[in-house]
């Protein structure tokens, strides 16, 4: 599942660190927080791995 904004896959990115003991979770807040806890780590990384070129900053719904 790629992401669809690049505020997302950033959000991703930052939870995917923390959930690997890159960077503490007390660090993380909003998005990233909760995608830390409720997604697994393959998760995270799809998300994370997805091409910003040509990606909102901000997906709109």
């Amino acid at each position: 599942m790629p992401a669809k904004s690049k505020a997302q896959q950033k959000a991703a990115g930052a939870a995917l660190s923390a959930k690997r003991g890159d960077t503490p979770k007390s660090k993380l807040k909003g998005a990233s927080k909760s995608m830390a806890d409720s997604m697994s780590e393959k998760q995270l990384e799809e998300l994370a791995s997805t091409k910003r070129k040509g990606k909102p900053e901000h997906a709109g719904d």
